[in-house]
Parts: C-alpha cells; structure tokens; sequence
C-alpha cells in the first residue's frame, strides 16, 4: 500500500503530552527548553517531511546509521484544508533519533527529517465519521516477540488539535492543505532503541492499524 499523501506536506507538533515533556528532558543535556514549551502560549512545530518522502503501509521506516538511540512516535494526524480545517484523521510515525536530538536542541532537524522518517497510513477517515479522543497502541516485535508495548490517549494531550492547526497557520499557507502529527504520548524508556528488523505497529481508535519494518539508512 502507498501513503496516503500527495504533494501536501508533513508537520509536526512536539512537547504535547506530559510523557514527551519528560522523555525530551530524560535525552537533553539541558532540559529547560522543554520544560518552557509544554507551558507556553506558542507550540512548538517543525517540518517533518515532503509528502514524496513519505512511506506507506508495509514499507520500511529507517533509522540513521550516526544515531545510537532510535524511538519510533506513534501519532495522530490531522489532515488540514487549505483553510486548516480538520477534514481528517490517519495514522502517523514520528521515526526519531533521540541520541541527535539529545545532544544538541538545533539538531532537532536532524534528528526527525531523513530517508523514511515519516510514516502515514493506512487510510484517511473522514473527520465526519469519528470523533476524538481516541486510543493510541504502539507494540514493537522483534525476533517474533514483543520488545515494547505501550499505549495512551489524545484526551492526554496539552493542546487541542484546533489550537496546533491554528498556530501552524499563522503565516504560511497550504493551497493543497497539509498533513500534521500531533505529538506522540508513549515514549520507551532509555534502554530501548530501534534495530533493524524490527516490526513496528501503530493502533489507534477507528483509524486501524500502521505496520512497518526497520532499516537502516545513511552511513
């Protein structure tokens, strides 16, 4: 199956639940900056990816070769009209390198925007047709055996999906509408990362389920 995404583009919102305000804490060797975001006015937001870069169901999702710690985010996406009206939802994986990231705060890019870093899938739900919140599962199998499991809901987040629609459109304009991920609420703990191999699977609530393998990308 391919992602089911044409030329919009991909956003993403960080430090939107309480579980990634802690776990961007736990990786940063200053944690002050995302202690500040989760409380202010402005979220924050960054580019995760052209809709072409973007893999579909089934197809593998990659982890950089310069990253020793390696977390998927399983994320809720809205799909925005060209008015940044909430037309639809899908599934979204935020790949991260929370070594990168960790490191350095103006690594973020880095960290979150490569080759297959950004998965979406299966299908787009009317916005008509569900309602939030919803419940989010994230399973990891490796070897035929579950690595990870965890799971949360949207109704634990920060900020509405209005309020990160609205702030994304302040001052740039989607003619062809655009894709945003809302922040991920399960993060594993340090002692987990991704390997090649790995089987990642994403549920949420009415929206079905986003499965992909790991590869690893760049040298």
């Amino acid at each position: 199956m391919i992602a089911p995404i044409g030329s919009q583009e991909v956003w993403a919102a960080g430090v939107t639940y309480l579980r990634s305000r802690e776990a961007r804490g736990e990786e940063a060797t200053d944690r002050s900056p995302y202690d500040l975001v989760y409380e202010a006015d402005r979220p924050e937001l960054f580019f995760k990816s052209p809709g072409g870069r973007v893999v579909g169901p089934g197809e593998p999702i990659g982890i950089r070769a310069d990253s020793t710690w390696d977390v998927p985010e399983p994320e809720l996406a809205l799909v925005l009209d060209a008015d940044l009206r909430i037309v639809a939802y899908t599934i979204g994986n935020d790949v991260s390198s929370r070594s990168i990231e960790g490191e350095n705060t103006l690594y973020l890019p880095q960290a979150k925007t490569y080759e297959r870093s950004c998965a979406i899938g299966p299908a787009l739900v009317p916005a008509s047709e569900i309602s939030p919140p919803f419940g989010v599962r994230l399973v990891v199998e490796r070897a035929g055996r579950t690595a990870f499991a965890g799971e949360t809901s949207t109704g634990e987040m920060r900020r509405s999906f209005e309020e990160l629609a609205r702030h994304l459109g302040r001052a740039l304009a989607f003619p062809h509408g655009v894709f945003l991920l809302t922040g991920t609420g399960i993060v594993p703990n340090a002692g987990f990362t991704l390997l090649p191999g790995d089987v990642v699977r994403i549920e949420i609530d009415g929206l079905g389920t986003l499965e992909n393998p790991v590869v690893r990308v760049g040298r």
